[in-house]
């Protein structure tokens, strides 16, 4: 046996809506002491998605992104979870996110961390053709 994996949480795939999130993440804050929660995806999950005339995928990437970072860089608690829940407000989200089953794993783990800060610790920048960040909470 592996001890490494005994603080393991695997989370099924969840059928759940953004607006769902939030119970759940708190479910979670009650187990989330010694286990890690990973929350896999991207900012950008839009690569089949048609593109308003004129706006690139770098465009719409870029602009959703910037909207994530603001959200989670700049607020923490209530107020987050707030403003993640009205997601679909971000410039481009519905292009970015057709579908919002590739957020909610940010969103349970945003919500988990509760008022622990954000930090970016991934970022392709802007020449990349694709802007995509990644997150961490807490230490």
């Amino acid at each position: 046996e592996n001890r490494a994996l005994a603080n393991v949480l695997s989370l099924p795939s969840l059928s759940l809506s953004t607006k769902d999130n939030g119970i759940f993440a708190c479910i979670i804050v009650h187990i989330r002491a010694g286990v890690l929660l990973i929350g896999s995806g991207m900012s950008y999950h839009g690569f089949f998605q048609k593109l308003p005339r004129g706006v690139s995928m770098a465009t719409a990437s870029k602009s959703f992104d910037n909207y994530l970072s603001g959200t989670l860089l700049e607020l923490t608690g209530a107020k987050r979870e707030e403003a993640l829940c009205d997601w679909e407000k971000g410039q481009y989200a519905r292009v970015s996110h057709p579908r919002e089953e590739h957020l909610i794993p940010l969103m349970v783990v945003a919500g988990a961390a509760k008022d622990e800060q954000a930090t970016r610790i991934f970022h392709t920048g802007e020449k990349s053709g694709l802007v995509v960040s990644a997150y961490q909470f807490g230490e």
